[in-house]
């Protein structure tokens, strides 16, 4: 059985759709023609999620799920695109791509635990496989790329640049829900630009053990 939901949204930048996600959680067999294209590793016991956006500003008259803070760094129109992976036992793949941002520089990118708003704070902090007890989390034994989701890159002479993360764990349910450009790499510096991404976390019941890879 597979859940597929598809949101689409458009920006006074032209008649193009500019948001798309899509998630598909496979809990068994997929029926023919339920798995849009390109989610063919949506196999049984696995989460398959896409979203892309364009970004726009906080105060733009149609908004966008992707939020610019800094248009010097992350222009509006600018693209972004998230691709999650999971398979049963949690192992999970990310992968970012983006396009039109400032060439050579060298950005910061951690998935989220809340959704994207006008005010850059308002995405929360970092989700951490093993949560720092104390908040926010400054300890780098937390705040480290193995702990938590880190798709750094640096932009190219085009604008274009890409990265990928890869864990043996997966998200928990409703605790993963954007990703954060950043103007530095690493695990700080000030947030350029917010894209909400419905991350997916498969059925407890296709869980290794019940746990997360833990």
């Amino acid at each position: 059985m597979a859940t597929v939901t598809v949101a689409r949204a458009r920006l006074a930048t032209g008649a193009v759709a500019v948001a798309v996600a899509t998630t598909v959680l496979a809990a068994g067999a997929v029926p023919a023609g339920a798995v849009p294209a390109g989610a063919g590793d949506a196999a049984a016991g696995s989460a398959w999620t896409r979203a892309e956006a364009r970004f726009a500003p906080p105060a733009a008259f149609i908004p966008s799920p992707a939020v610019t803070y800094d248009m010097a760094l992350v222009p509006a129109a600018s693209w972004i695109e998230v691709v999650q992976r999971s398979v049963e036992g949690g192992r999970t793949t990310v992968t970012l791509r983006v396009k039109g941002m400032k060439a050579g520089h060298a950005y910061g990118v951690h998935v989220h635990q809340k959704p994207c708003a006008a005010k850059p704070e308002a995405a929360g902090g970092h989700y951490q496989h093993r949560v720092d007890p104390v908040q926010p989390s400054k300890d780098p034994a937390y705040v480290n790329a193995k702990n938590e989701v880190w798709l750094d890159f640096t932009a190219g002479t085009d604008g274009s640049g890409k990265a990928t993360a890869r864990h043996d764990w997966g998200f928990r349910p409703g605790q993963a829900a954007s990703v954060v450009l950043h103007d530095e790499p690493g695990g700080a510096g000030d947030r350029a630009a917010c894209f909400t991404v419905p991350f997916a976390a498969l059925p407890e019941n296709q869980k290794s053990g019940g746990a997360w890879g833990v």
